[in-house]
């Protein structure tokens, strides 16, 4: 164990680099490549194998990033500009995506609730790979851009309650006990006050701790401290949400996330934690290819290509049918439509902490995997062929 944790983080990070490098000049996301980083490193391949439970610690670490960094991008603004399409149309994706998706786990053989979860997992896109891929085609600013992050935001908040209540979920279908309404009742409402207890504590504390804090660190005029700080931020709300309020180290960095994005102060602070936090996200991305096996794109192809199929192809269908029934452009419609065509981190930490609590199975796991991995891939040129289709248009 002893060299362990270096060879693990040495090996993740050379192999990111070299795999992302390769996927950004194939003109493919970086995410795709740290994803594949994982598989080569991980125990399904052959070669050299990095210590798959290190490897979980710090994923952990990156997954409060991840969400911190979520939380940076949080804008009720953003939110309440384009609600009148974004919510509904969010929903909407949701509960089709989230039937579908149930209904195929259902067919292949799994229960109800992996069903459910399955579903859900394929209906979220990707924060990451949308806003890159929103910040390379320019349309950041554009009415489809706006409305495809507003959209996210509803996505976001779903996610994030189901990242709260599944363990909740799972503690009660473990119950040996027969579980009455009144159970389910109780307990849900204990975890939603102890969680409303620590939303107050965030108000609270958080919005006028935090902006005398930043200017403290601003006024020291160091940029290592700046860093430290924003870092220490993030960790210690996380800490506090799990061992005070009993809610998830995600909810926590999510939330110390959007107190900062309130204030500009917060906002320059978040800035200087970019390289530190992206570096463990990437770790975390390694983490979650080295569990994926990629023998199911042969021993589950069929269940591979349908889980593409309502990740690229079901969801794109509602968010062009309800951006239609809203009167949006052609213009607007396919950017809504083709940006939220994939799926990514939420899904992971969603599919991991069902897979943690015993409520899913590996192969499950790695059909989300799968889907997420091959609608990263697939997402660039779904903009590239809608953009070629678009140009004649122009010139006409």
């Amino acid at each position: 164990m002893g060299h362990a944790l270096i060879d693990t983080i040495i090996a993740s990070i050379v192999t990111a680099f070299v795999f992302g490098l390769l996927a950004k000049k194939l003109k493919l996301p970086a995410m795709l490549g740290y994803l594949l980083a994982g598989v080569a490193i991980g125990p399904f391949t052959p070669g050299f194998v990095a210590d798959a439970n290190v490897a979980k610690e710090l994923a952990e670490v990156g997954i409060i990033l991840l969400m911190f960094g979520v939380g940076l991008h949080f804008s009720m603004r953003d939110l309440l500009n384009v609600k009148r399409i974004a919510l509904p149309g969010a929903l909407a994706q949701i509960v089709v995506a989230t039937i579908v998706g149930a209904v195929t786990a259902d067919y292949l053989g799994y229960t109800f609730v992996q069903g459910l979860i399955f579903g859900f997992s394929l209906s979220v896109a990707s924060t990451v790979v949308l806003l890159r891929s929103l910040e390379q085609r320019g349309l950041l600013e554009s009415d489809g851009g706006k409305i495809a992050i507003g959209w996210l935001v509803v996505e976001d908040v779903a996610m994030v309650l189901a990242l709260v209540m599944l363990p909740v979920i799972a503690g009660m279908s473990h119950a040996d006990a027969a579980l009455d309404i009144s159970l389910i009742a109780s307990t849900l409402l204990a975890t939603l006050f102890k969680i409303g207890g620590f939303f107050a504590c965030m108000l609270l504390v958080g919005r006028r701790f935090l902006p005398w804090l930043l200017t403290q660190l601003e006024e020291a005029h160091s940029s290592e401290l700046s860093t430290l700080g924003t870092l220490a931020i993030a960790l210690g709300f996380a800490t506090i949400a799990y061992s005070v309020f009993d809610a998830s180290l995600a909810l926590g960095a999510f939330l110390a996330g959007t107190m900062l994005n309130e204030s500009e102060i917060g906002r320059r602070s978040a800035v200087n934690s970019l390289p530190m936090r992206d570096a463990f996200s990437v770790l975390f991305f390694v983490s979650v290819g080295m569990l994926f096996d990629p023998a199911t794109l042969f021993t589950q192809t069929a269940a591979v290509l349908v889980t593409l199929a309502i990740i690229v192809l079901v969801k794109s269908a509602v968010a062009l049918a309800i951006t239609r029934l809203f009167q949006q452009s052609r213009e607007v419609s396919y950017t809504i439509a083709i940006g939220l065509a994939q799926i990514g981190e939420f899904s992971f930490i969603l599919g991991g902490l069902a897979l943690a609590n015993g409520m899913f199975t590996q192969e499950l796991y790695n059909l989300i995997l799968a889907g997420a991995m091959l609608s990263i891939m697939v997402n660039p040129f779904l903009f590239r062929a809608y953009s070629s289709c678009r140009k004649p248009d122009k010139a006409a």
